[in-house]
C-alpha cells in the first residue's frame, strides 16, 4: 500500500509530512494518533535495526497531546504541526545526552536545544527519538560502543551510510517522517542514498548550527564545510523541512538571511551531467542511475549535456587535506582517549592517506580552496544543476573502512562527489531512482550556493517520473 492509499490513522507512519499536516489541520486525525502509529512502528522494527537509540515515547505523546490542544484552541499551526521527526544524537536536545556515539558522553546532558531542534519544535514537529551515529561522526558506517550497530533495512550486509545512518535507516523503515542530519563530508547524502531516501545538504550558512554543550569551538574546516539539514522520504518534505530548519538564530553568526526561492533565468533547467570520474571506479549501476535520471530530466524539458567539474580530483584531495589536518590538530587526542576501536582504526587509516601540512601548507590549501570555488561557481552559473553520483561505488560492505589504507583511499575516491561539494560549502541533494539487485540506487544533484530551490525543482522532476516509494520497496 502506497502512502497515498493509506487512510487509516494506524497507517499514519506511512504518510508524508504534507498529508499529516493537512489531516491534522482539517481535524481528520489527531496528532496523538499519528504519533502513536509511528511509535508502534518503532516498537515493531527498531529492535532489529537499532536506528533510533533513544526512543522518546513518553515525551512524544505529551508533545502530541499539546499539539492537539493547540489545534483545538485555533492557534496558528506551524508547517510541521504534529509531524513525527527524529534528531541525531550529535546535536543538543534539552534534557537528553548529546552522546555523539561516544561512551564517555553518555551523561553529557544538554541544557538547551540546538537551533535546528528549536526550529523543528517551533514548527510543531513531534520528536519521537534520537538516531544513531558513529563515534565522533567520522565514518561512513554507523556503529559505536555506546549505542551499537545500526543496520541498513535493505540488507544487513551493507552500511546504512554515515554518519546519519540512524536517521536514514529509521526513515526508510517508517520510523518518523522527517529526520535531522548533518553533513561534513556527505553525512546526510550518503546515508540517504544508501537507504533509498532523500537527503538535502544545504549551503553553509543556510541553517544555523550551534551546540551549547560543546567544550571547544568548531575547527576551521568544520566551520567552512559542516551543515545541518533534513532527510525525508519525498523531495517536497525535504523542502518543507529546509524552510523550517533555516530560520535564523543569533547563536550562529555565520547564518545568512538569503531567500529560499530566487528567480530563474529560464523556465527550463540547464543540467550538466558528470558520469565518468576516471580511475575506472564508477559501478555500472551508478552510471545507469545517472543515465536514467538524465533521461527523465530531458523528458521534463530540461537542457541536458555532459560536463566535468573543474579540478575535480584536486577538490576531493583538498577536502581530505583540510579535514584530516584539522583532525590531527583538533580531534585526535580526544579520539585516542575516548573513541571506540573502530573509529580509532578508521582515523589511523584516514591519516595514512594524506601527508601532514605545515602552517604555510594549510594556509596555501585554504587559498587554493577559493580558486577552485571560483572555477566551480562559473560552471554552476552555466548550469542550474549538476547531475552526478552520490558514491561511485555501490553500498559498502559493513566495516569496509577497517581493512587497509589502500582500501580507505579507494573509499575516499568513491565519495568524491560528496567530498568536493562539502569542501566548497555547496548544497547537494540525494534523490532515489530505483532498485538494483535488492539495493536502492540514486543520484546526486549539485547547485551553486543558496540555490537549493533549483535542486528541489530538479529532484521533483526525477521523483515524479521514478514512481519510487521506499516503503513499498524496502523489505518488511
Amino acid at each position: 500500500m502506497s502512502t497515498a492509499e493509506s487512510t487509516s490513522s494506524n497507517e499514519a507512519w506511512r504518510w508524508d509530512a504534507t498529508t499529516i499536516a493537512a489531516r491534522v489541520r482539517s481535524g481528520e486525525v489527531s496528532c496523538r494518533d499519528v504519533t502513536t502509529s509511528v511509535l508502534d512502528r518503532i516498537d515493531m522494527v527498531n529492535p532489529r535495526l537499532n536506528a533510533i537509540v533513544d526512543v522518546m515515547a513518553a515525551e512524544a505523546l505529551v508533545a502530541a497531546t499539546a499539539a492537539d490542544e493547540a489545534a483545538q484552541r485555533g492557534d496558528v499551526l506551524g508547517p510541521l504541526h504534529g509531524v513525527p521527526v527524529t534528531v541525531k544524537v550529535n546535536v543538543d536536545l534539552a534534557g537528553r545526552p548529546t552522546t555523539g556515539g561516544i561512551a564517555s558522553n553518555a551523561d553529557h546532558v544538554a541544557a538547551e536545544d540546538a537551533p535546528v531542534v528549536a526550529n523543528l519544535r517551533r514548527a510543531g514537529a513531534v520528536i519521537v527519538g534520537r538516531t544513531n551515529t558513529p563515534a565522533f561522526s567520522l565514518r561512513w558506517f554507523t556503529d559505536n560502543d555506546v549505542h551499537g550497530r545500526t543496520l541498513n533495512p535493505w540488507s544487513d550486509d551493507v552500511t546504512p551510510g554515515g554518519s546519519s545512518g540512524g536517521a536514514a535507516s529509521a526513515l526508510a523503515a517508517g520510523m518518523g517522517v522527517i529526520a535531522h542530519g548533518n553533513d561534513y563530508g556527505g553525512s546526510i547524502r550518503h546515508p540517504a542514498w544508501a537507504c533509498g531516501v532523500v537527503g538535502l545538504r544545504p549551503t553553509v550558512g543556510r541553517v544555523p548550527s550551534y551546540n551549547a554543550s560543546a567544550v571547544a569551538e568548531r575547527v576551521i574546516s568544520n566551520q567552512l564545510m559542516s551543515v545541518q539539514g533534513p532527510l525525508a522520504r519525498t523531495v517536497h518534505d525535504a523542502g518543507t523541512a529546509l524552510r523550517v530548519m533555516a530560520v535564523g538564530d543569533v547563536r550562529d553568526p555565520t547564518w545568512n538571511a538569503v531567500p529560499l526561492e530566487m528567480e530563474r533565468r529560464a523556465s527550463a533547467l540547464r543540467v550538466g551531467v558528470f558520469r565518468d570520474p576516471g580511475h575506472d571506479i564508477a559501478d555500472p549501476s551508478v552510471v545507469a542511475a545517472i543515465d536514467q535520471a538524465a533521461g527523465w530530466l530531458t523528458e521534463a524539458g530540461c537542457s541536458v549535456e555532459e560536463s566535468v567539474p573543474p579540478r575535480y580530483d584536486e577538490a576531493v584531495g583538498l577536502w581530505a587535506s583540510l579535514v584530516f589536518d584539522d583532525l590531527r590538530r583538533g580531534g585526535l587526542p580526544a579520539i585516542r582517549a575516548t573513541g571506540d576501536a573502530a573509529v580509532q582504526r578508521t582515523v589511523e587509516l584516514y591519516l595514512a592517506t594524506v601527508d601532514e601540512l605545515d602552517r604555510d601548507g594549510y594556509l596555501d590549501a585554504l587559498t587554493r580552496r577559493l580558486t577552485i570555488a571560483r572555477d566551480w561557481s562559473m560552471v554552476l552559473d552555466r548550469f542550474d544543476v549538476l547531475l552526478t553520483a552520490t558514491s561511485w561505488e555501490r553500498q559498502f560492505p559493513v566495516d569496509d573502512d577497517q581493512r587497509s589504507a589502500e582500501r580507505t583511499q579507494e573509499i575516499i575516491r568513491a565519495q568524491g562527489p560528496l567530498l568536493s561539494t562539502a569542501m566548497l560549502g555547496l548544497p547537494g541533494l540525494a534523490v532515489p531512482v530505483g532498485v538494483h539487485d535488492g539495493l536502492p540506487t540514486g543520484v546526486h544533484l549539485i547547485a551553486n550556493r543558496y540555490r537549493e530551490d533549483l535542486l528541489l525543482a530538479a529532484g521533483t522532476m526525477i521523483e515524479s517520473r521514478s514512481g519510487y516509494d521506499v516503503l513499498d520497496c524496502v523489505p518488511q
